[in-house]
This record gives structure tokens, C-alpha cells and sequence, in this order.
């Protein structure tokens, strides 16, 4: 499975970040996981300019702009240059900072345009009964999709985070069958967009609230690809256990 471990601002010292790519390193060798590393922007350079290994670095985020007069961004150059392989686009957390779906697609833009693999996020904030909820994800996708070309599209992994979940217990998470249903429907929304197999083959993760004890039950059979794991992948002995459970 491929395993995105997104650390947000749980790590905050270069001696626990060594820790956690020296055991992420031995989970991938062990259950041969492909496990990316989203690691603060400052780590980066520290970490993946150095790795010989088969873990791979995402960003967390990435600007929007082409660089220039622009103080405190990160542009996709940068990250390339230290051999950063994805980035997250479009995360919960980034668009309740004010990220639209415009803002969205220009990061897009900017990560394909230097060979970074998009991670895109979609989630709904709330579910109701009559399913307004799904024509949300449907404009989130298309707004990104429906702009570029074929071959760009088929270079973005999906992710699929509903917000209703993130910071809830396992049991509050969502379910097998809900998560089967909503990775079904994913596909049929890609399927307009990537045609033949390619709907098929495009990854689509799950993110919200995954940890080790509802991981193997979510990974069952529901269609999903892997997982983008939030502070459960800054602790080793948690990280393992959930990897280990998903073997």
C-alpha cells in the first residue's frame, strides 16, 4: 500500500524526525510498504537530500506563485531540488486557512510543472440525507481536473479525507462499507475524466482519524489504494502497528 505519513506540525525537533525516517525505513523494507514522508518544510533538505533509501518526501504544501517578491513561500523548484516526490494539495487544514479550489489548481499546476506527484484532498465537512455531500466532491474534483490535460491528470493521486472524521476515535471514523461505497464512487467521478483503465488505476487514499485499530478493517477490501496517515505516523511504535496491520 502506499502510506503517506503527513506530520504537520506534530515533529519539532531534528532528532525525533531522524527517528521516525530510521523506522520508516525499516517498515517499508519489513512490509514493503511505499511510504512517503511529509515532514515540516525545514526538514526537508535535512532529510530527503540525504536518503538513499526507498522512502520518498512529499511537502505539505507548496505556493501558488512562480516565485519572486514572495516572503515565506515555498515554491515547487525548491522542493524539487531537494528531491521531494509529492505534495499535499488542498489539505482541510490548508483550505480552512482560506485555500479555494482556484488556489487549489494553481498548486496543481505548479507541482505537475516540476515533476512533484499532487496528492489532492477532497473531503465533505458535513454528510446529509439527500446526498448534497457528493455533488460537493463532485466539484471539488472537477475543478481541478476538468482544466488540464490528460497526461497531468493522470499524474495526481486522489485523497479522500471527509473533515466529519479527522479527530475522532476510530470507532467515529467512518466505516467499511460507507468508505467502499465513497472510493466506488470516486472512480465513477475519475472515469470522466480518465478514460479507459485509467480510473482504475489512479490512487485514491483514505485519510481521517486512521489508526491501528481500524486500519486493516478500512484497507479490507474497500478499494483504497493507502492511506495519508496524520499523528499516528509521528509516534514509531503506532506507525508500525498500523503499517504492520495493513501487511
Amino acid at each position: 500500500m502506499l502510506i503517506v505519513a503527513n506530520w504537520k506540525a506534530f515533529v519539532e525537533t531534528k532528532d525525533k524526525a531522524g527517528r521516525l525516517l530510521v523506522s520508516a525505513k525499516r517498515i517499508s523494507a519489513q512490509h514493503h510498504h511505499d511510504i512517503v514522508l511529509a515532514p515540516p518544510a525545514p526538514f526537508l533538505g535535512l532529510l530527503a537530500g540525504t536518503n538513499r533509501s526507498k522512502v520518498a518526501f512529499a511537502a505539505q504544501d507548496v505556493s501558488a506563485t512562480l516565485g519572486g517578491a514572495e516572503t515565506g513561500e515555498v515554491t515547487a523548484p525548491v522542493l524539487a531540488g531537494f528531491k521531494v516526490s509529492h505534495v499535499i494539495i488542498g489539505h482541510s487544514e490548508r483550505r480552512a486557512r482560506g485555500d479555494t479550489d482556484v488556489t487549489v489548481l494553481e498548486k496543481v499546476r505548479r507541482a505537475l510543472a516540476h515533476g512533484l506527484t499532487p496528492i489532492l484532498c477532497i473531503g465533505e465537512k458535513t454528510r446529509d440525507d439527500d446526498g448534497a455531500y457528493l455533488q460537493f466532491l463532485r466539484s471539488q474534483l472537477s475543478a481541478i481536473y476538468e482544466p488540464l490535460t490528460l497526461k497531468e491528470r493522470l499524474k495526481i493521486i486522489v485523497a479522500y479525507e471527509p473533515i466529519w472524521a479527522i479527530n475522532h476515535d476510530a470507532g467515529e471514523a467512518i466505516g467499511h462499507a460507507d468508505l467502499t461505497e465513497m472510493v466506488l464512487y470516486i472512480r465513477k467521478l475519475l472515469s470522466e475524466y480518465l478514460p479507459g483503465k485509467g480510473s482504475t488505476s489512479a490512487k485514491i487514499l483514505y485519510g481521517g482519524s486512521v489508526e491501528t485499530g481500524n486500519a486493516r478493517d478500512l484497507a479490507a477490501s474497500s478499494g483504497i489504494d493507502g492511506f495519508l496517515v496524520g499523528h499516528a505516523s509521528t509516534d514509531t511504535t503506532t506507525f508500525t502497528a498500523l503499517c504492520k496491520a495493513v501487511s
